[in-house]
């Protein structure tokens, strides 16, 4: 039989610039492995488990911004994706998972590693498909190439997301000793993914509408650092007075950001003042629930959420209008005085690439100079705000600015237990510029969202939002630090997290500049702030699930630089080590008692209720 149309799919993954895959060993997979591994313009790596292997092709996707591909032999390998491909879906990164399987006469016959791997992912795909299992004939050669194009093409897409290409395969699967292989001609399928555009009537009534509204708020979700779209916020605030507020993963450093600090607070004039007339929305999923729930439950007269392609979610049930434009190509527009000549300077930019495009750049040292688009000052508009938008304005900014007072003065307090909010109020502080910095579930992604990040230091932040889940956490980080060896990785995480995903370092590649800040309280620590299971009498066993692990034989066991520390003296002594350049990959553990770090961040609560 024929392997030549499985030859041909890392030619056609390249040709389409997809430059990494991740593989993970097998027999069934073996022309598949071999076709990368020979393939001069795909960085391979191997990773035996599936589950860590998955999400780190998720953090290399993440980091580069384009598509990642994965490998797997047939069996239950391929169902240990499944956690990244649903984070992968919601968070729209493109991932391009090929799934070695049996012939197809051989499913259900009770031969090994075989189950019913045909759309293994259901609805947590864009899609899947499969190869022919005979390519021997030409006509089943060209399906083949087809199928892989349209696979790649559709994982790309906006919105990006991840796509399934199963792969039947009969033996024999390995090239005789000496035998050559060869890549292609191959056939290529090119998708042009420009942005979309919106007729210059509908820009002018949606610009007029902004124009007229006394309070205009834009919230941003969870979305990828982009400088365009900063710059088309900035202006955009300047503008119409409107307040930008975003979560720390919205990466949008001048935004106003303390919301879970002053709308948790009691004071309902307060929250009254901040009430929007017109929300306008992007990105996706929000870390704050204070926020999410005061929009939800603050009406507002019109909503609009802006999104280029595919299904938007109605999350603070308001939505009345669908925009579809990439959001930087939004505000931009939507500060130009000349309709027609702001359409023109969009086409002419890279402002609406899509997730799986390459144009715009992370903020590190090799591009942080670099401005991606640049609209001539002549096409902003003069500010067109009444009084009633500046004090609207005034009113966010000052509750973000007593929020900032707030905080700097509870972590100031004197005397404090040793406990893991302070610690990491410490560790964000010290962050070195341009740090690639992600984020675990449960708690360290909701304290660092609470505390902020320190301002000028370019600094991208990651989490695994889509899903929200602890399994892949460490390694996506470990997926971003293969991908940007220059650049520093920081991984706030806690004990659960760090624990469950071990497997993660358990590869062949070095990471120096990875760096792994671990919360053990040797609990789910989470579950005792929790209204509900914290005042349950089976708390302790069955919520928390205590456990006594301690980080130094991971440490040990996969080269890492190991740090302990258990009180505030010796968290600022290693700090300024732990995070110097020199030295390699690290690992700091925070050991802390789960009970005191519970009632300090309940004294935190009562005092926010009550300082607004």
């Amino acid at each position: 039989m024929s392997l030549q149309a499985i030859h041909n799919i890392p030619e056609i993954c390249a040709q389409l610039g997809i430059t990494d895959a991740v593989l993970s060993p097998g027999s069934r997979c073996a022309p598949l492995t071999i076709a990368f591994a020979r393939h001069p313009d795909v960085r391979v790596r191997t990773v035996p488990d599936e589950r860590a292997a998955a999400f780190i092709g998720l953090g290399i996707a993440q980091a580069q911004r384009r598509a990642v591909a994965l490998v797997c032999t047939s069996g239950t390998a391929g169902l240990n994706y499944a956690p990244a491909l649903a984070e992968a879906y919601f968070q729209q990164i493109p991932l391009v998972v090929f799934t070695a399987d049996r012939p197809p006469e051989w499913i259900d016959q009770l031969d090994g590693q075989t189950i019913r791997q045909t759309d293994l992912y259901g609805a947590h795909a864009k899609g899947s498909f499969t190869l022919p299992v005979d390519t021997s004939h030409p006509d089943a050669e060209w399906h083949a190439a087809r199928i892989v194009n349209e696979a790649i093409n559709l994982a790309q897409r906006a919105p990006a997301g991840p796509v399934q290409v199963n792969v039947p395969l009969r033996e024999p699967f390995y090239p005789k000793a000496g035998e050559e292989l060869t890549f292609g001609p191959v056939k290529v399928i090119r998708e042009d993914r420009s942005a979309p555009v919106l007729p210059p009537s509908q820009l002018d009534a949606l610009r007029d509408t902004i124009r007229n509204a006394e309070r205009v708020v834009v919230v941003a979700g969870q979305h990828q650092w982009h400088p365009a779209l900063q710059q088309a916020l900035q202006q955009f605030t300047t503008t119409f007075s409107a307040p930008i507020v975003g979560d720390t993963i919205a990466n949008l450093p001048s935004a106003i950001g303390r919301q879970d600090v002053f709308l948790a607070a009691q004071y309902t004039a307060l929250k009254e003042s901040l009430r929007p007339t017109l929300l306008l929305t992007f990105g996706q999923s929000l870390i704050s629930k204070a926020l999410k729930l005061y929009l939800r439950n603050t009406p507002t007269t019109e909503h609009w959420h802006i999104q280029a392609a595919g299904e938007v979610a109605d999350t603070y049930r308001a939505l009345t209008q669908i925009i579809r434009l990439e959001p930087a190509d939004f505000f931009a527009v939507m500060v130009s005085t000349d309709t027609a000549d702001s359409i023109g300077v969009l086409e002419a930019s890279d402002l609406g690439s899509t997730p799986g495009a390459t144009t715009m750049h992370p903020p590190f040292p090799a591009d942080a100079t670099r401005v991606a688009h640049s609209t001539p000052p002549s096409v902003f508009a003069t500010n067109e705000t009444n009084s009633a938008s500046v004090s609207y304005n005034t009113a966010w900014q000052q509750a973000e600015k007593q929020a900032n007072s707030f905080l700097t003065a509870f972590f100031k307090q004197p005397d404090q237990p040793f406990n893991e909010f302070t610690a990491i109020q410490k560790a964000l502080h010290l962050l070195p510029d341009y740090t690639a910095l992600h984020l675990a579930n449960s708690m360290a992604v909701r304290y660092a969202n609470i505390i902020g990040l320190p301002a000028g230091r370019q600094i991208e932040v990651f989490a695994n939002r889509g899903t929200s889940g602890i399994d892949g956490c460490t390694s996506t980080a470990v997926g971003a630090a293969l991908a940007q060896p220059g650049r520093p990785v920081v991984l706030l995480t806690g004990d659960v997290a760090f624990f469950y995903d071990r497997n993660a370092f358990w590869h062949n590649y070095p990471t120096p500049n990875l760096r792994v800040v671990l919360l053990n309280n040797h609990a789910g620590g989470i579950f005792r702030l929790i209204d509900g299971p914290r005042q349950q009498p089976e708390l302790e066993e069955f919520f928390e699930t205590r456990q006594p692990l301690r980080a130094e034989n991971t440490a040990r066991d996969f080269g890492l630089r190991y740090f302990a520390v258990s009180s505030f003296a010796e968290l600022e002594s290693a700090l300024p080590v732990f995070f110097a350049a020199e030295g390699g990959a690290a690992l700091l553990e925070i050991t802390t008692d789960s009970a005191t770090n519970a009632a300090f961040f309940e004294q935190y609560r009562a005092a926010v209720r009550t300082s607004f």
